[in-house]
């Protein structure tokens, strides 16, 4: 049986981030053929065109550039900042787009995932970086969409999701996105 590879970044740094707590609950939900693995955004400088062409990218963006190429798929799970994506996650996806004909983005398939502690699940920001995705060619899912509002009723005491609700809801999107990448992955195989 094939392993596929899915890497999973996080539009939040902080500590404790809820959005982190998807992503580790996503991990720890490893059933099937497919392997989640977290990637570190949080060490890339701002994208700037000079390093490139001048020869002189920093190691973490050679280092992340490497990861996401070796990636079959990717899965954004993100906050929202002022109705929009966090500069961190937008500076990773500039970096891995870059330099140019060189997109490490390129034709994966994708999936995003938003939360918020407000109602609206972080609608804003998850519109926004779909907008960013389909530029850099990242197949991304329409449906299920995954806005996660009340994010912080979800979380246990022990920092873990607790909510049977989002559970559910978790593992129905997890299936859902596992379906829609596989077809993507076995057909460019057969390229």
């Amino acid at each position: 049986m094939s392993i596929y590879n899915v890497g999973i970044l996080v539009g939040s740094l902080r500590k404790n981030s809820f959005n982190k707590k998807i992503a580790e609950y996503i991990v720890d939900q490893e059933e099937s053929k497919f392997r989640y693995s977290l990637i570190d955004i949080g060490d890339l400088p701002l994208y700037n065109q000079d390093f490139d062409d001048e020869g002189t990218p920093p190691a973490s963006y050679t280092r992340f550039r490497q990861e996401i190429n070796a990636l079959d798929a990717v899965l954004f799970i993100t906050a929202e900042y002022n109705r929009s994506v966090p500069a961190v996650l937008k500076n990773a996806i500039d970096v891995g787009s870059r330099p140019y004909g060189k997109n490490s983005w390129d034709g994966k398939p994708a999936a995003v995932i938003s939360s918020s502690i407000g109602a609206l699940g972080g609608f804003g920001a998850n519109h926004h970086l779909r907008q960013s995705l389909v530029f850099v060619n990242l197949l991304t899912m329409q449906q299920p969409e995954a806005y996660i509002g009340d994010i912080e009723s979800s979380i246990g005491s022990d920092g873990k999701i607790e909510s049977g609700e989002t559970k559910d809801f978790l593992h129905s999107f997890k299936q859902a996105f596992e379906q829609w990448a596989e077809q993507f992955i076995t057909n460019k195989g057969q390229d």
